[in-house]
């Protein structure tokens, strides 16, 4: 099976190429293949590669750069997702599009499943609602959220968390942030699965047991040996309240993601969040 995958040079694509393409003939695309904002340029890598599935990682995934610029998030969110539908009904093929827990508000407490109601409350997750909901016009495809990202190729929150502090500077976390973590490997391993078992819909996915952001990032930095190193480092790292983060975009306070779909087609969760970690952290050269 070929398998065209958009946004291959980003964190989560990275994941997918690597992943999908030990199983299948991966079509990596970047920006330098096609802007996918245009349908003709769209239309034309796709129709010359004949992919059997696309799976459309490419996004705008700056919750603060969406709010600074609306338009700019319409066009990478919204529109390059409906130019890739179009082609994909074109050539009669299914999509899996990656989306994000942000299409929940987190104003309650227990954790969500792929039935539960949707309230974005970004531009962020405002227009990944509107991809879902692009994608959903299709007669096969799948949509898998997922959460905060870590893992190989690319800076993501805890890599960044860790340069800060082995550099000396303090790194501040919401400590009051509530949700899942996301190792791509992991994730993208259980995207393969679904793909494979031709069980189409809504998919939860994220590494197992909530965290909050501070948690997470206290596990990396423990891990990373940043935390034993004397008083003046573990002071470094800062748990903060949300409202104080200073964050243009609003974020949902709690954002657990429950697998229930997962379970129902017969796959079982990826692995404990703090198990990924640490495998993610042994990849990690520690300065």
């Amino acid at each position: 099976m070929k398998v065209a995958i958009t946004g291959a040079n980003g964190l989560f694509g990275h994941a997918l190429v690597r992943v999908i393409g030990g199983a299948h003939h991966a079509l990596p695309l970047t920006r330098a293949d096609a802007d996918l904002t245009r349908l003709a340029d769209v239309r034309r890598v796709l129709v010359a590669a004949r992919p059997d599935a696309i799976v459309h990682a490419a996004a705008a995934p700056d919750p603060d750069a969406c709010e600074r610029n609306p338009e700019y998030a319409f066009q990478t969110n919204v529109v390059a997702t409906e130019n890739v539908v179009q082609v994909a009904k074109e050539l009669a093929i299914p999509v899996a599009q990656i989306s994000t827990d942000a299409v929940f508000d987190g104003m309650t407490d227990s954790p969500r499943t792929e039935s539960d109601p949707t309230n974005p409350l970004s531009v962020y997750g405002k227009t990944k609602l509107l991809a879902e909901q692009a994608v959903m016009q299709l007669e096969r495809y799948w949509i898998f959220r997922v959460s905060v990202l870590f893992g190989p190729g690319k800076a993501n929150f805890i890599s960044k968390g860790l340069q800060a502090l082995r550099s000396g500077n303090s790194y501040a976390v919401a400590a009051d942030q509530i949700g899942t973590a996301t190792y791509t490997p992991d994730a993208a391993g259980k995207i393969l699965e679904v793909i494979d078992k031709q069980k189409f819909g809504l998919f939860h996915v994220c590494n197992s047991g909530a965290c909050s952001r501070f948690d997470l990032m206290q596990q990396a930095a423990i891990l990373a040996r940043l935390l034993t190193e004397g008083k003046e480092r573990s002071q470094l790292l800062i748990g903060k309240p949300l409202s104080e983060m200073g964050r243009l975009a609003p974020r949902p306070k709690y954002a657990v993601m429950e697998m229930k779909a997962l379970k129902m087609a017969g796959i079982a969760p990826p692995r404990a969040w703090q198990s990924a970690l640490a495998e993610y952290i042994e990849t990690v050269a520690i300065g």
